[in-house]
């Protein structure tokens, strides 16, 4: 079924139209009396019906709420740094498939890509497109976040505030599994770029508090850890016992 986020679940009556009516009505070519699933991107979902098409107007009458059921148990927050080329696109859209809550770019001193503020401005909006596409796509309840580029500090800053702080350093050698072993709620979890991060960094994450883990005893490229650790989170928060 295909599946919209709006802006208010609100009313019974739900008109979609620009961009979204014209891909109802013109790519899927739906009709009236055809069912749609839609989002509030807050945590509730509804079944509705085509009513009338108008052009670029879809209007839909919403026959059943519900809470959404794909959001993971926590809120994970994926702080990544800022990778080369178009990977940040990848990851970004694989995080939001994953569960990710929020994906916040970080330069870090190991960053290739330095973009000015003009074009990470341009890239950021790109990247909120996928992030809308990929929340759709995989049937999320809410609409994460992509925010703009922080500063490796300011990252280490907001991260200390949060409950379950992880930065994840090919030579550390504790295991995600210790971070997560009481089930926090909330996860923040910091990724390198190319080349990982310096032993200055580790230092300091680990002096604000954070948890140094590894992976594992191979090296994963940028865009396949991140992958690799919401992956982990959401297994077991939802696939293994306690």
């Amino acid at each position: 079924m295909p599946r919209f986020f709006v802006e208010s679940l609100g009313e019974d009556i739900v008109l979609l139209a620009g961009e979204t009516g014209r891909h109802i009505a013109g790519s899927l070519r739906c009709r009236p009396g055809d069912p749609l699933e839609l989002c509030d991107g807050r945590g509730t979902d509804a079944d509705a019906v085509i009513r009338e098409i108008a052009g670029d107007t879809v209007t839909a009458e919403i026959r059943e709420r519900r809470p959404c059921r794909s959001e993971l148990p926590c809120r994970v927050t994926l702080y990544q740094a800022l990778p080369k080329g178009d990977k940040l696109e990848l990851i970004v859209q694989k995080a939001v498939e994953l569960g990710a809550a929020a994906i916040v770019p970080v330069l870090t001193s190991r960053c290739i890509s330095r973009p000015d503020s003009k074009g990470m401005a341009k890239k950021r909006e790109r990247l909120m497109k996928i992030a809308y596409e990929a929340a759709g796509q995989s049937g999320r309840g809410i609409l994460p976040e992509v925010r703009p580029l922080i500063p490796f500090r300011e990252a280490l800053a907001e991260m200390a505030g949060s409950p379950c702080p992880i930065l994840f350093y090919e030579k550390a050698r504790r295991p995600l599994g210790e971070a997560l072993a009481e089930r926090p709620r909330e996860i923040a979890v910091l990724i390198g770029a190319e080349g990982g991060f310096s032993p200055q960094e580790a230092a300091e994450a680990k002096e604000a508090g954070l948890w140094l883990c590894t992976m594992g005893p191979r090296i994963l490229r940028c865009e396949t850890a991140p992958l690799y650790a919401l992956s982990a989170i959401g297994y077991v928060y939802e696939n293994s016992a306690r």
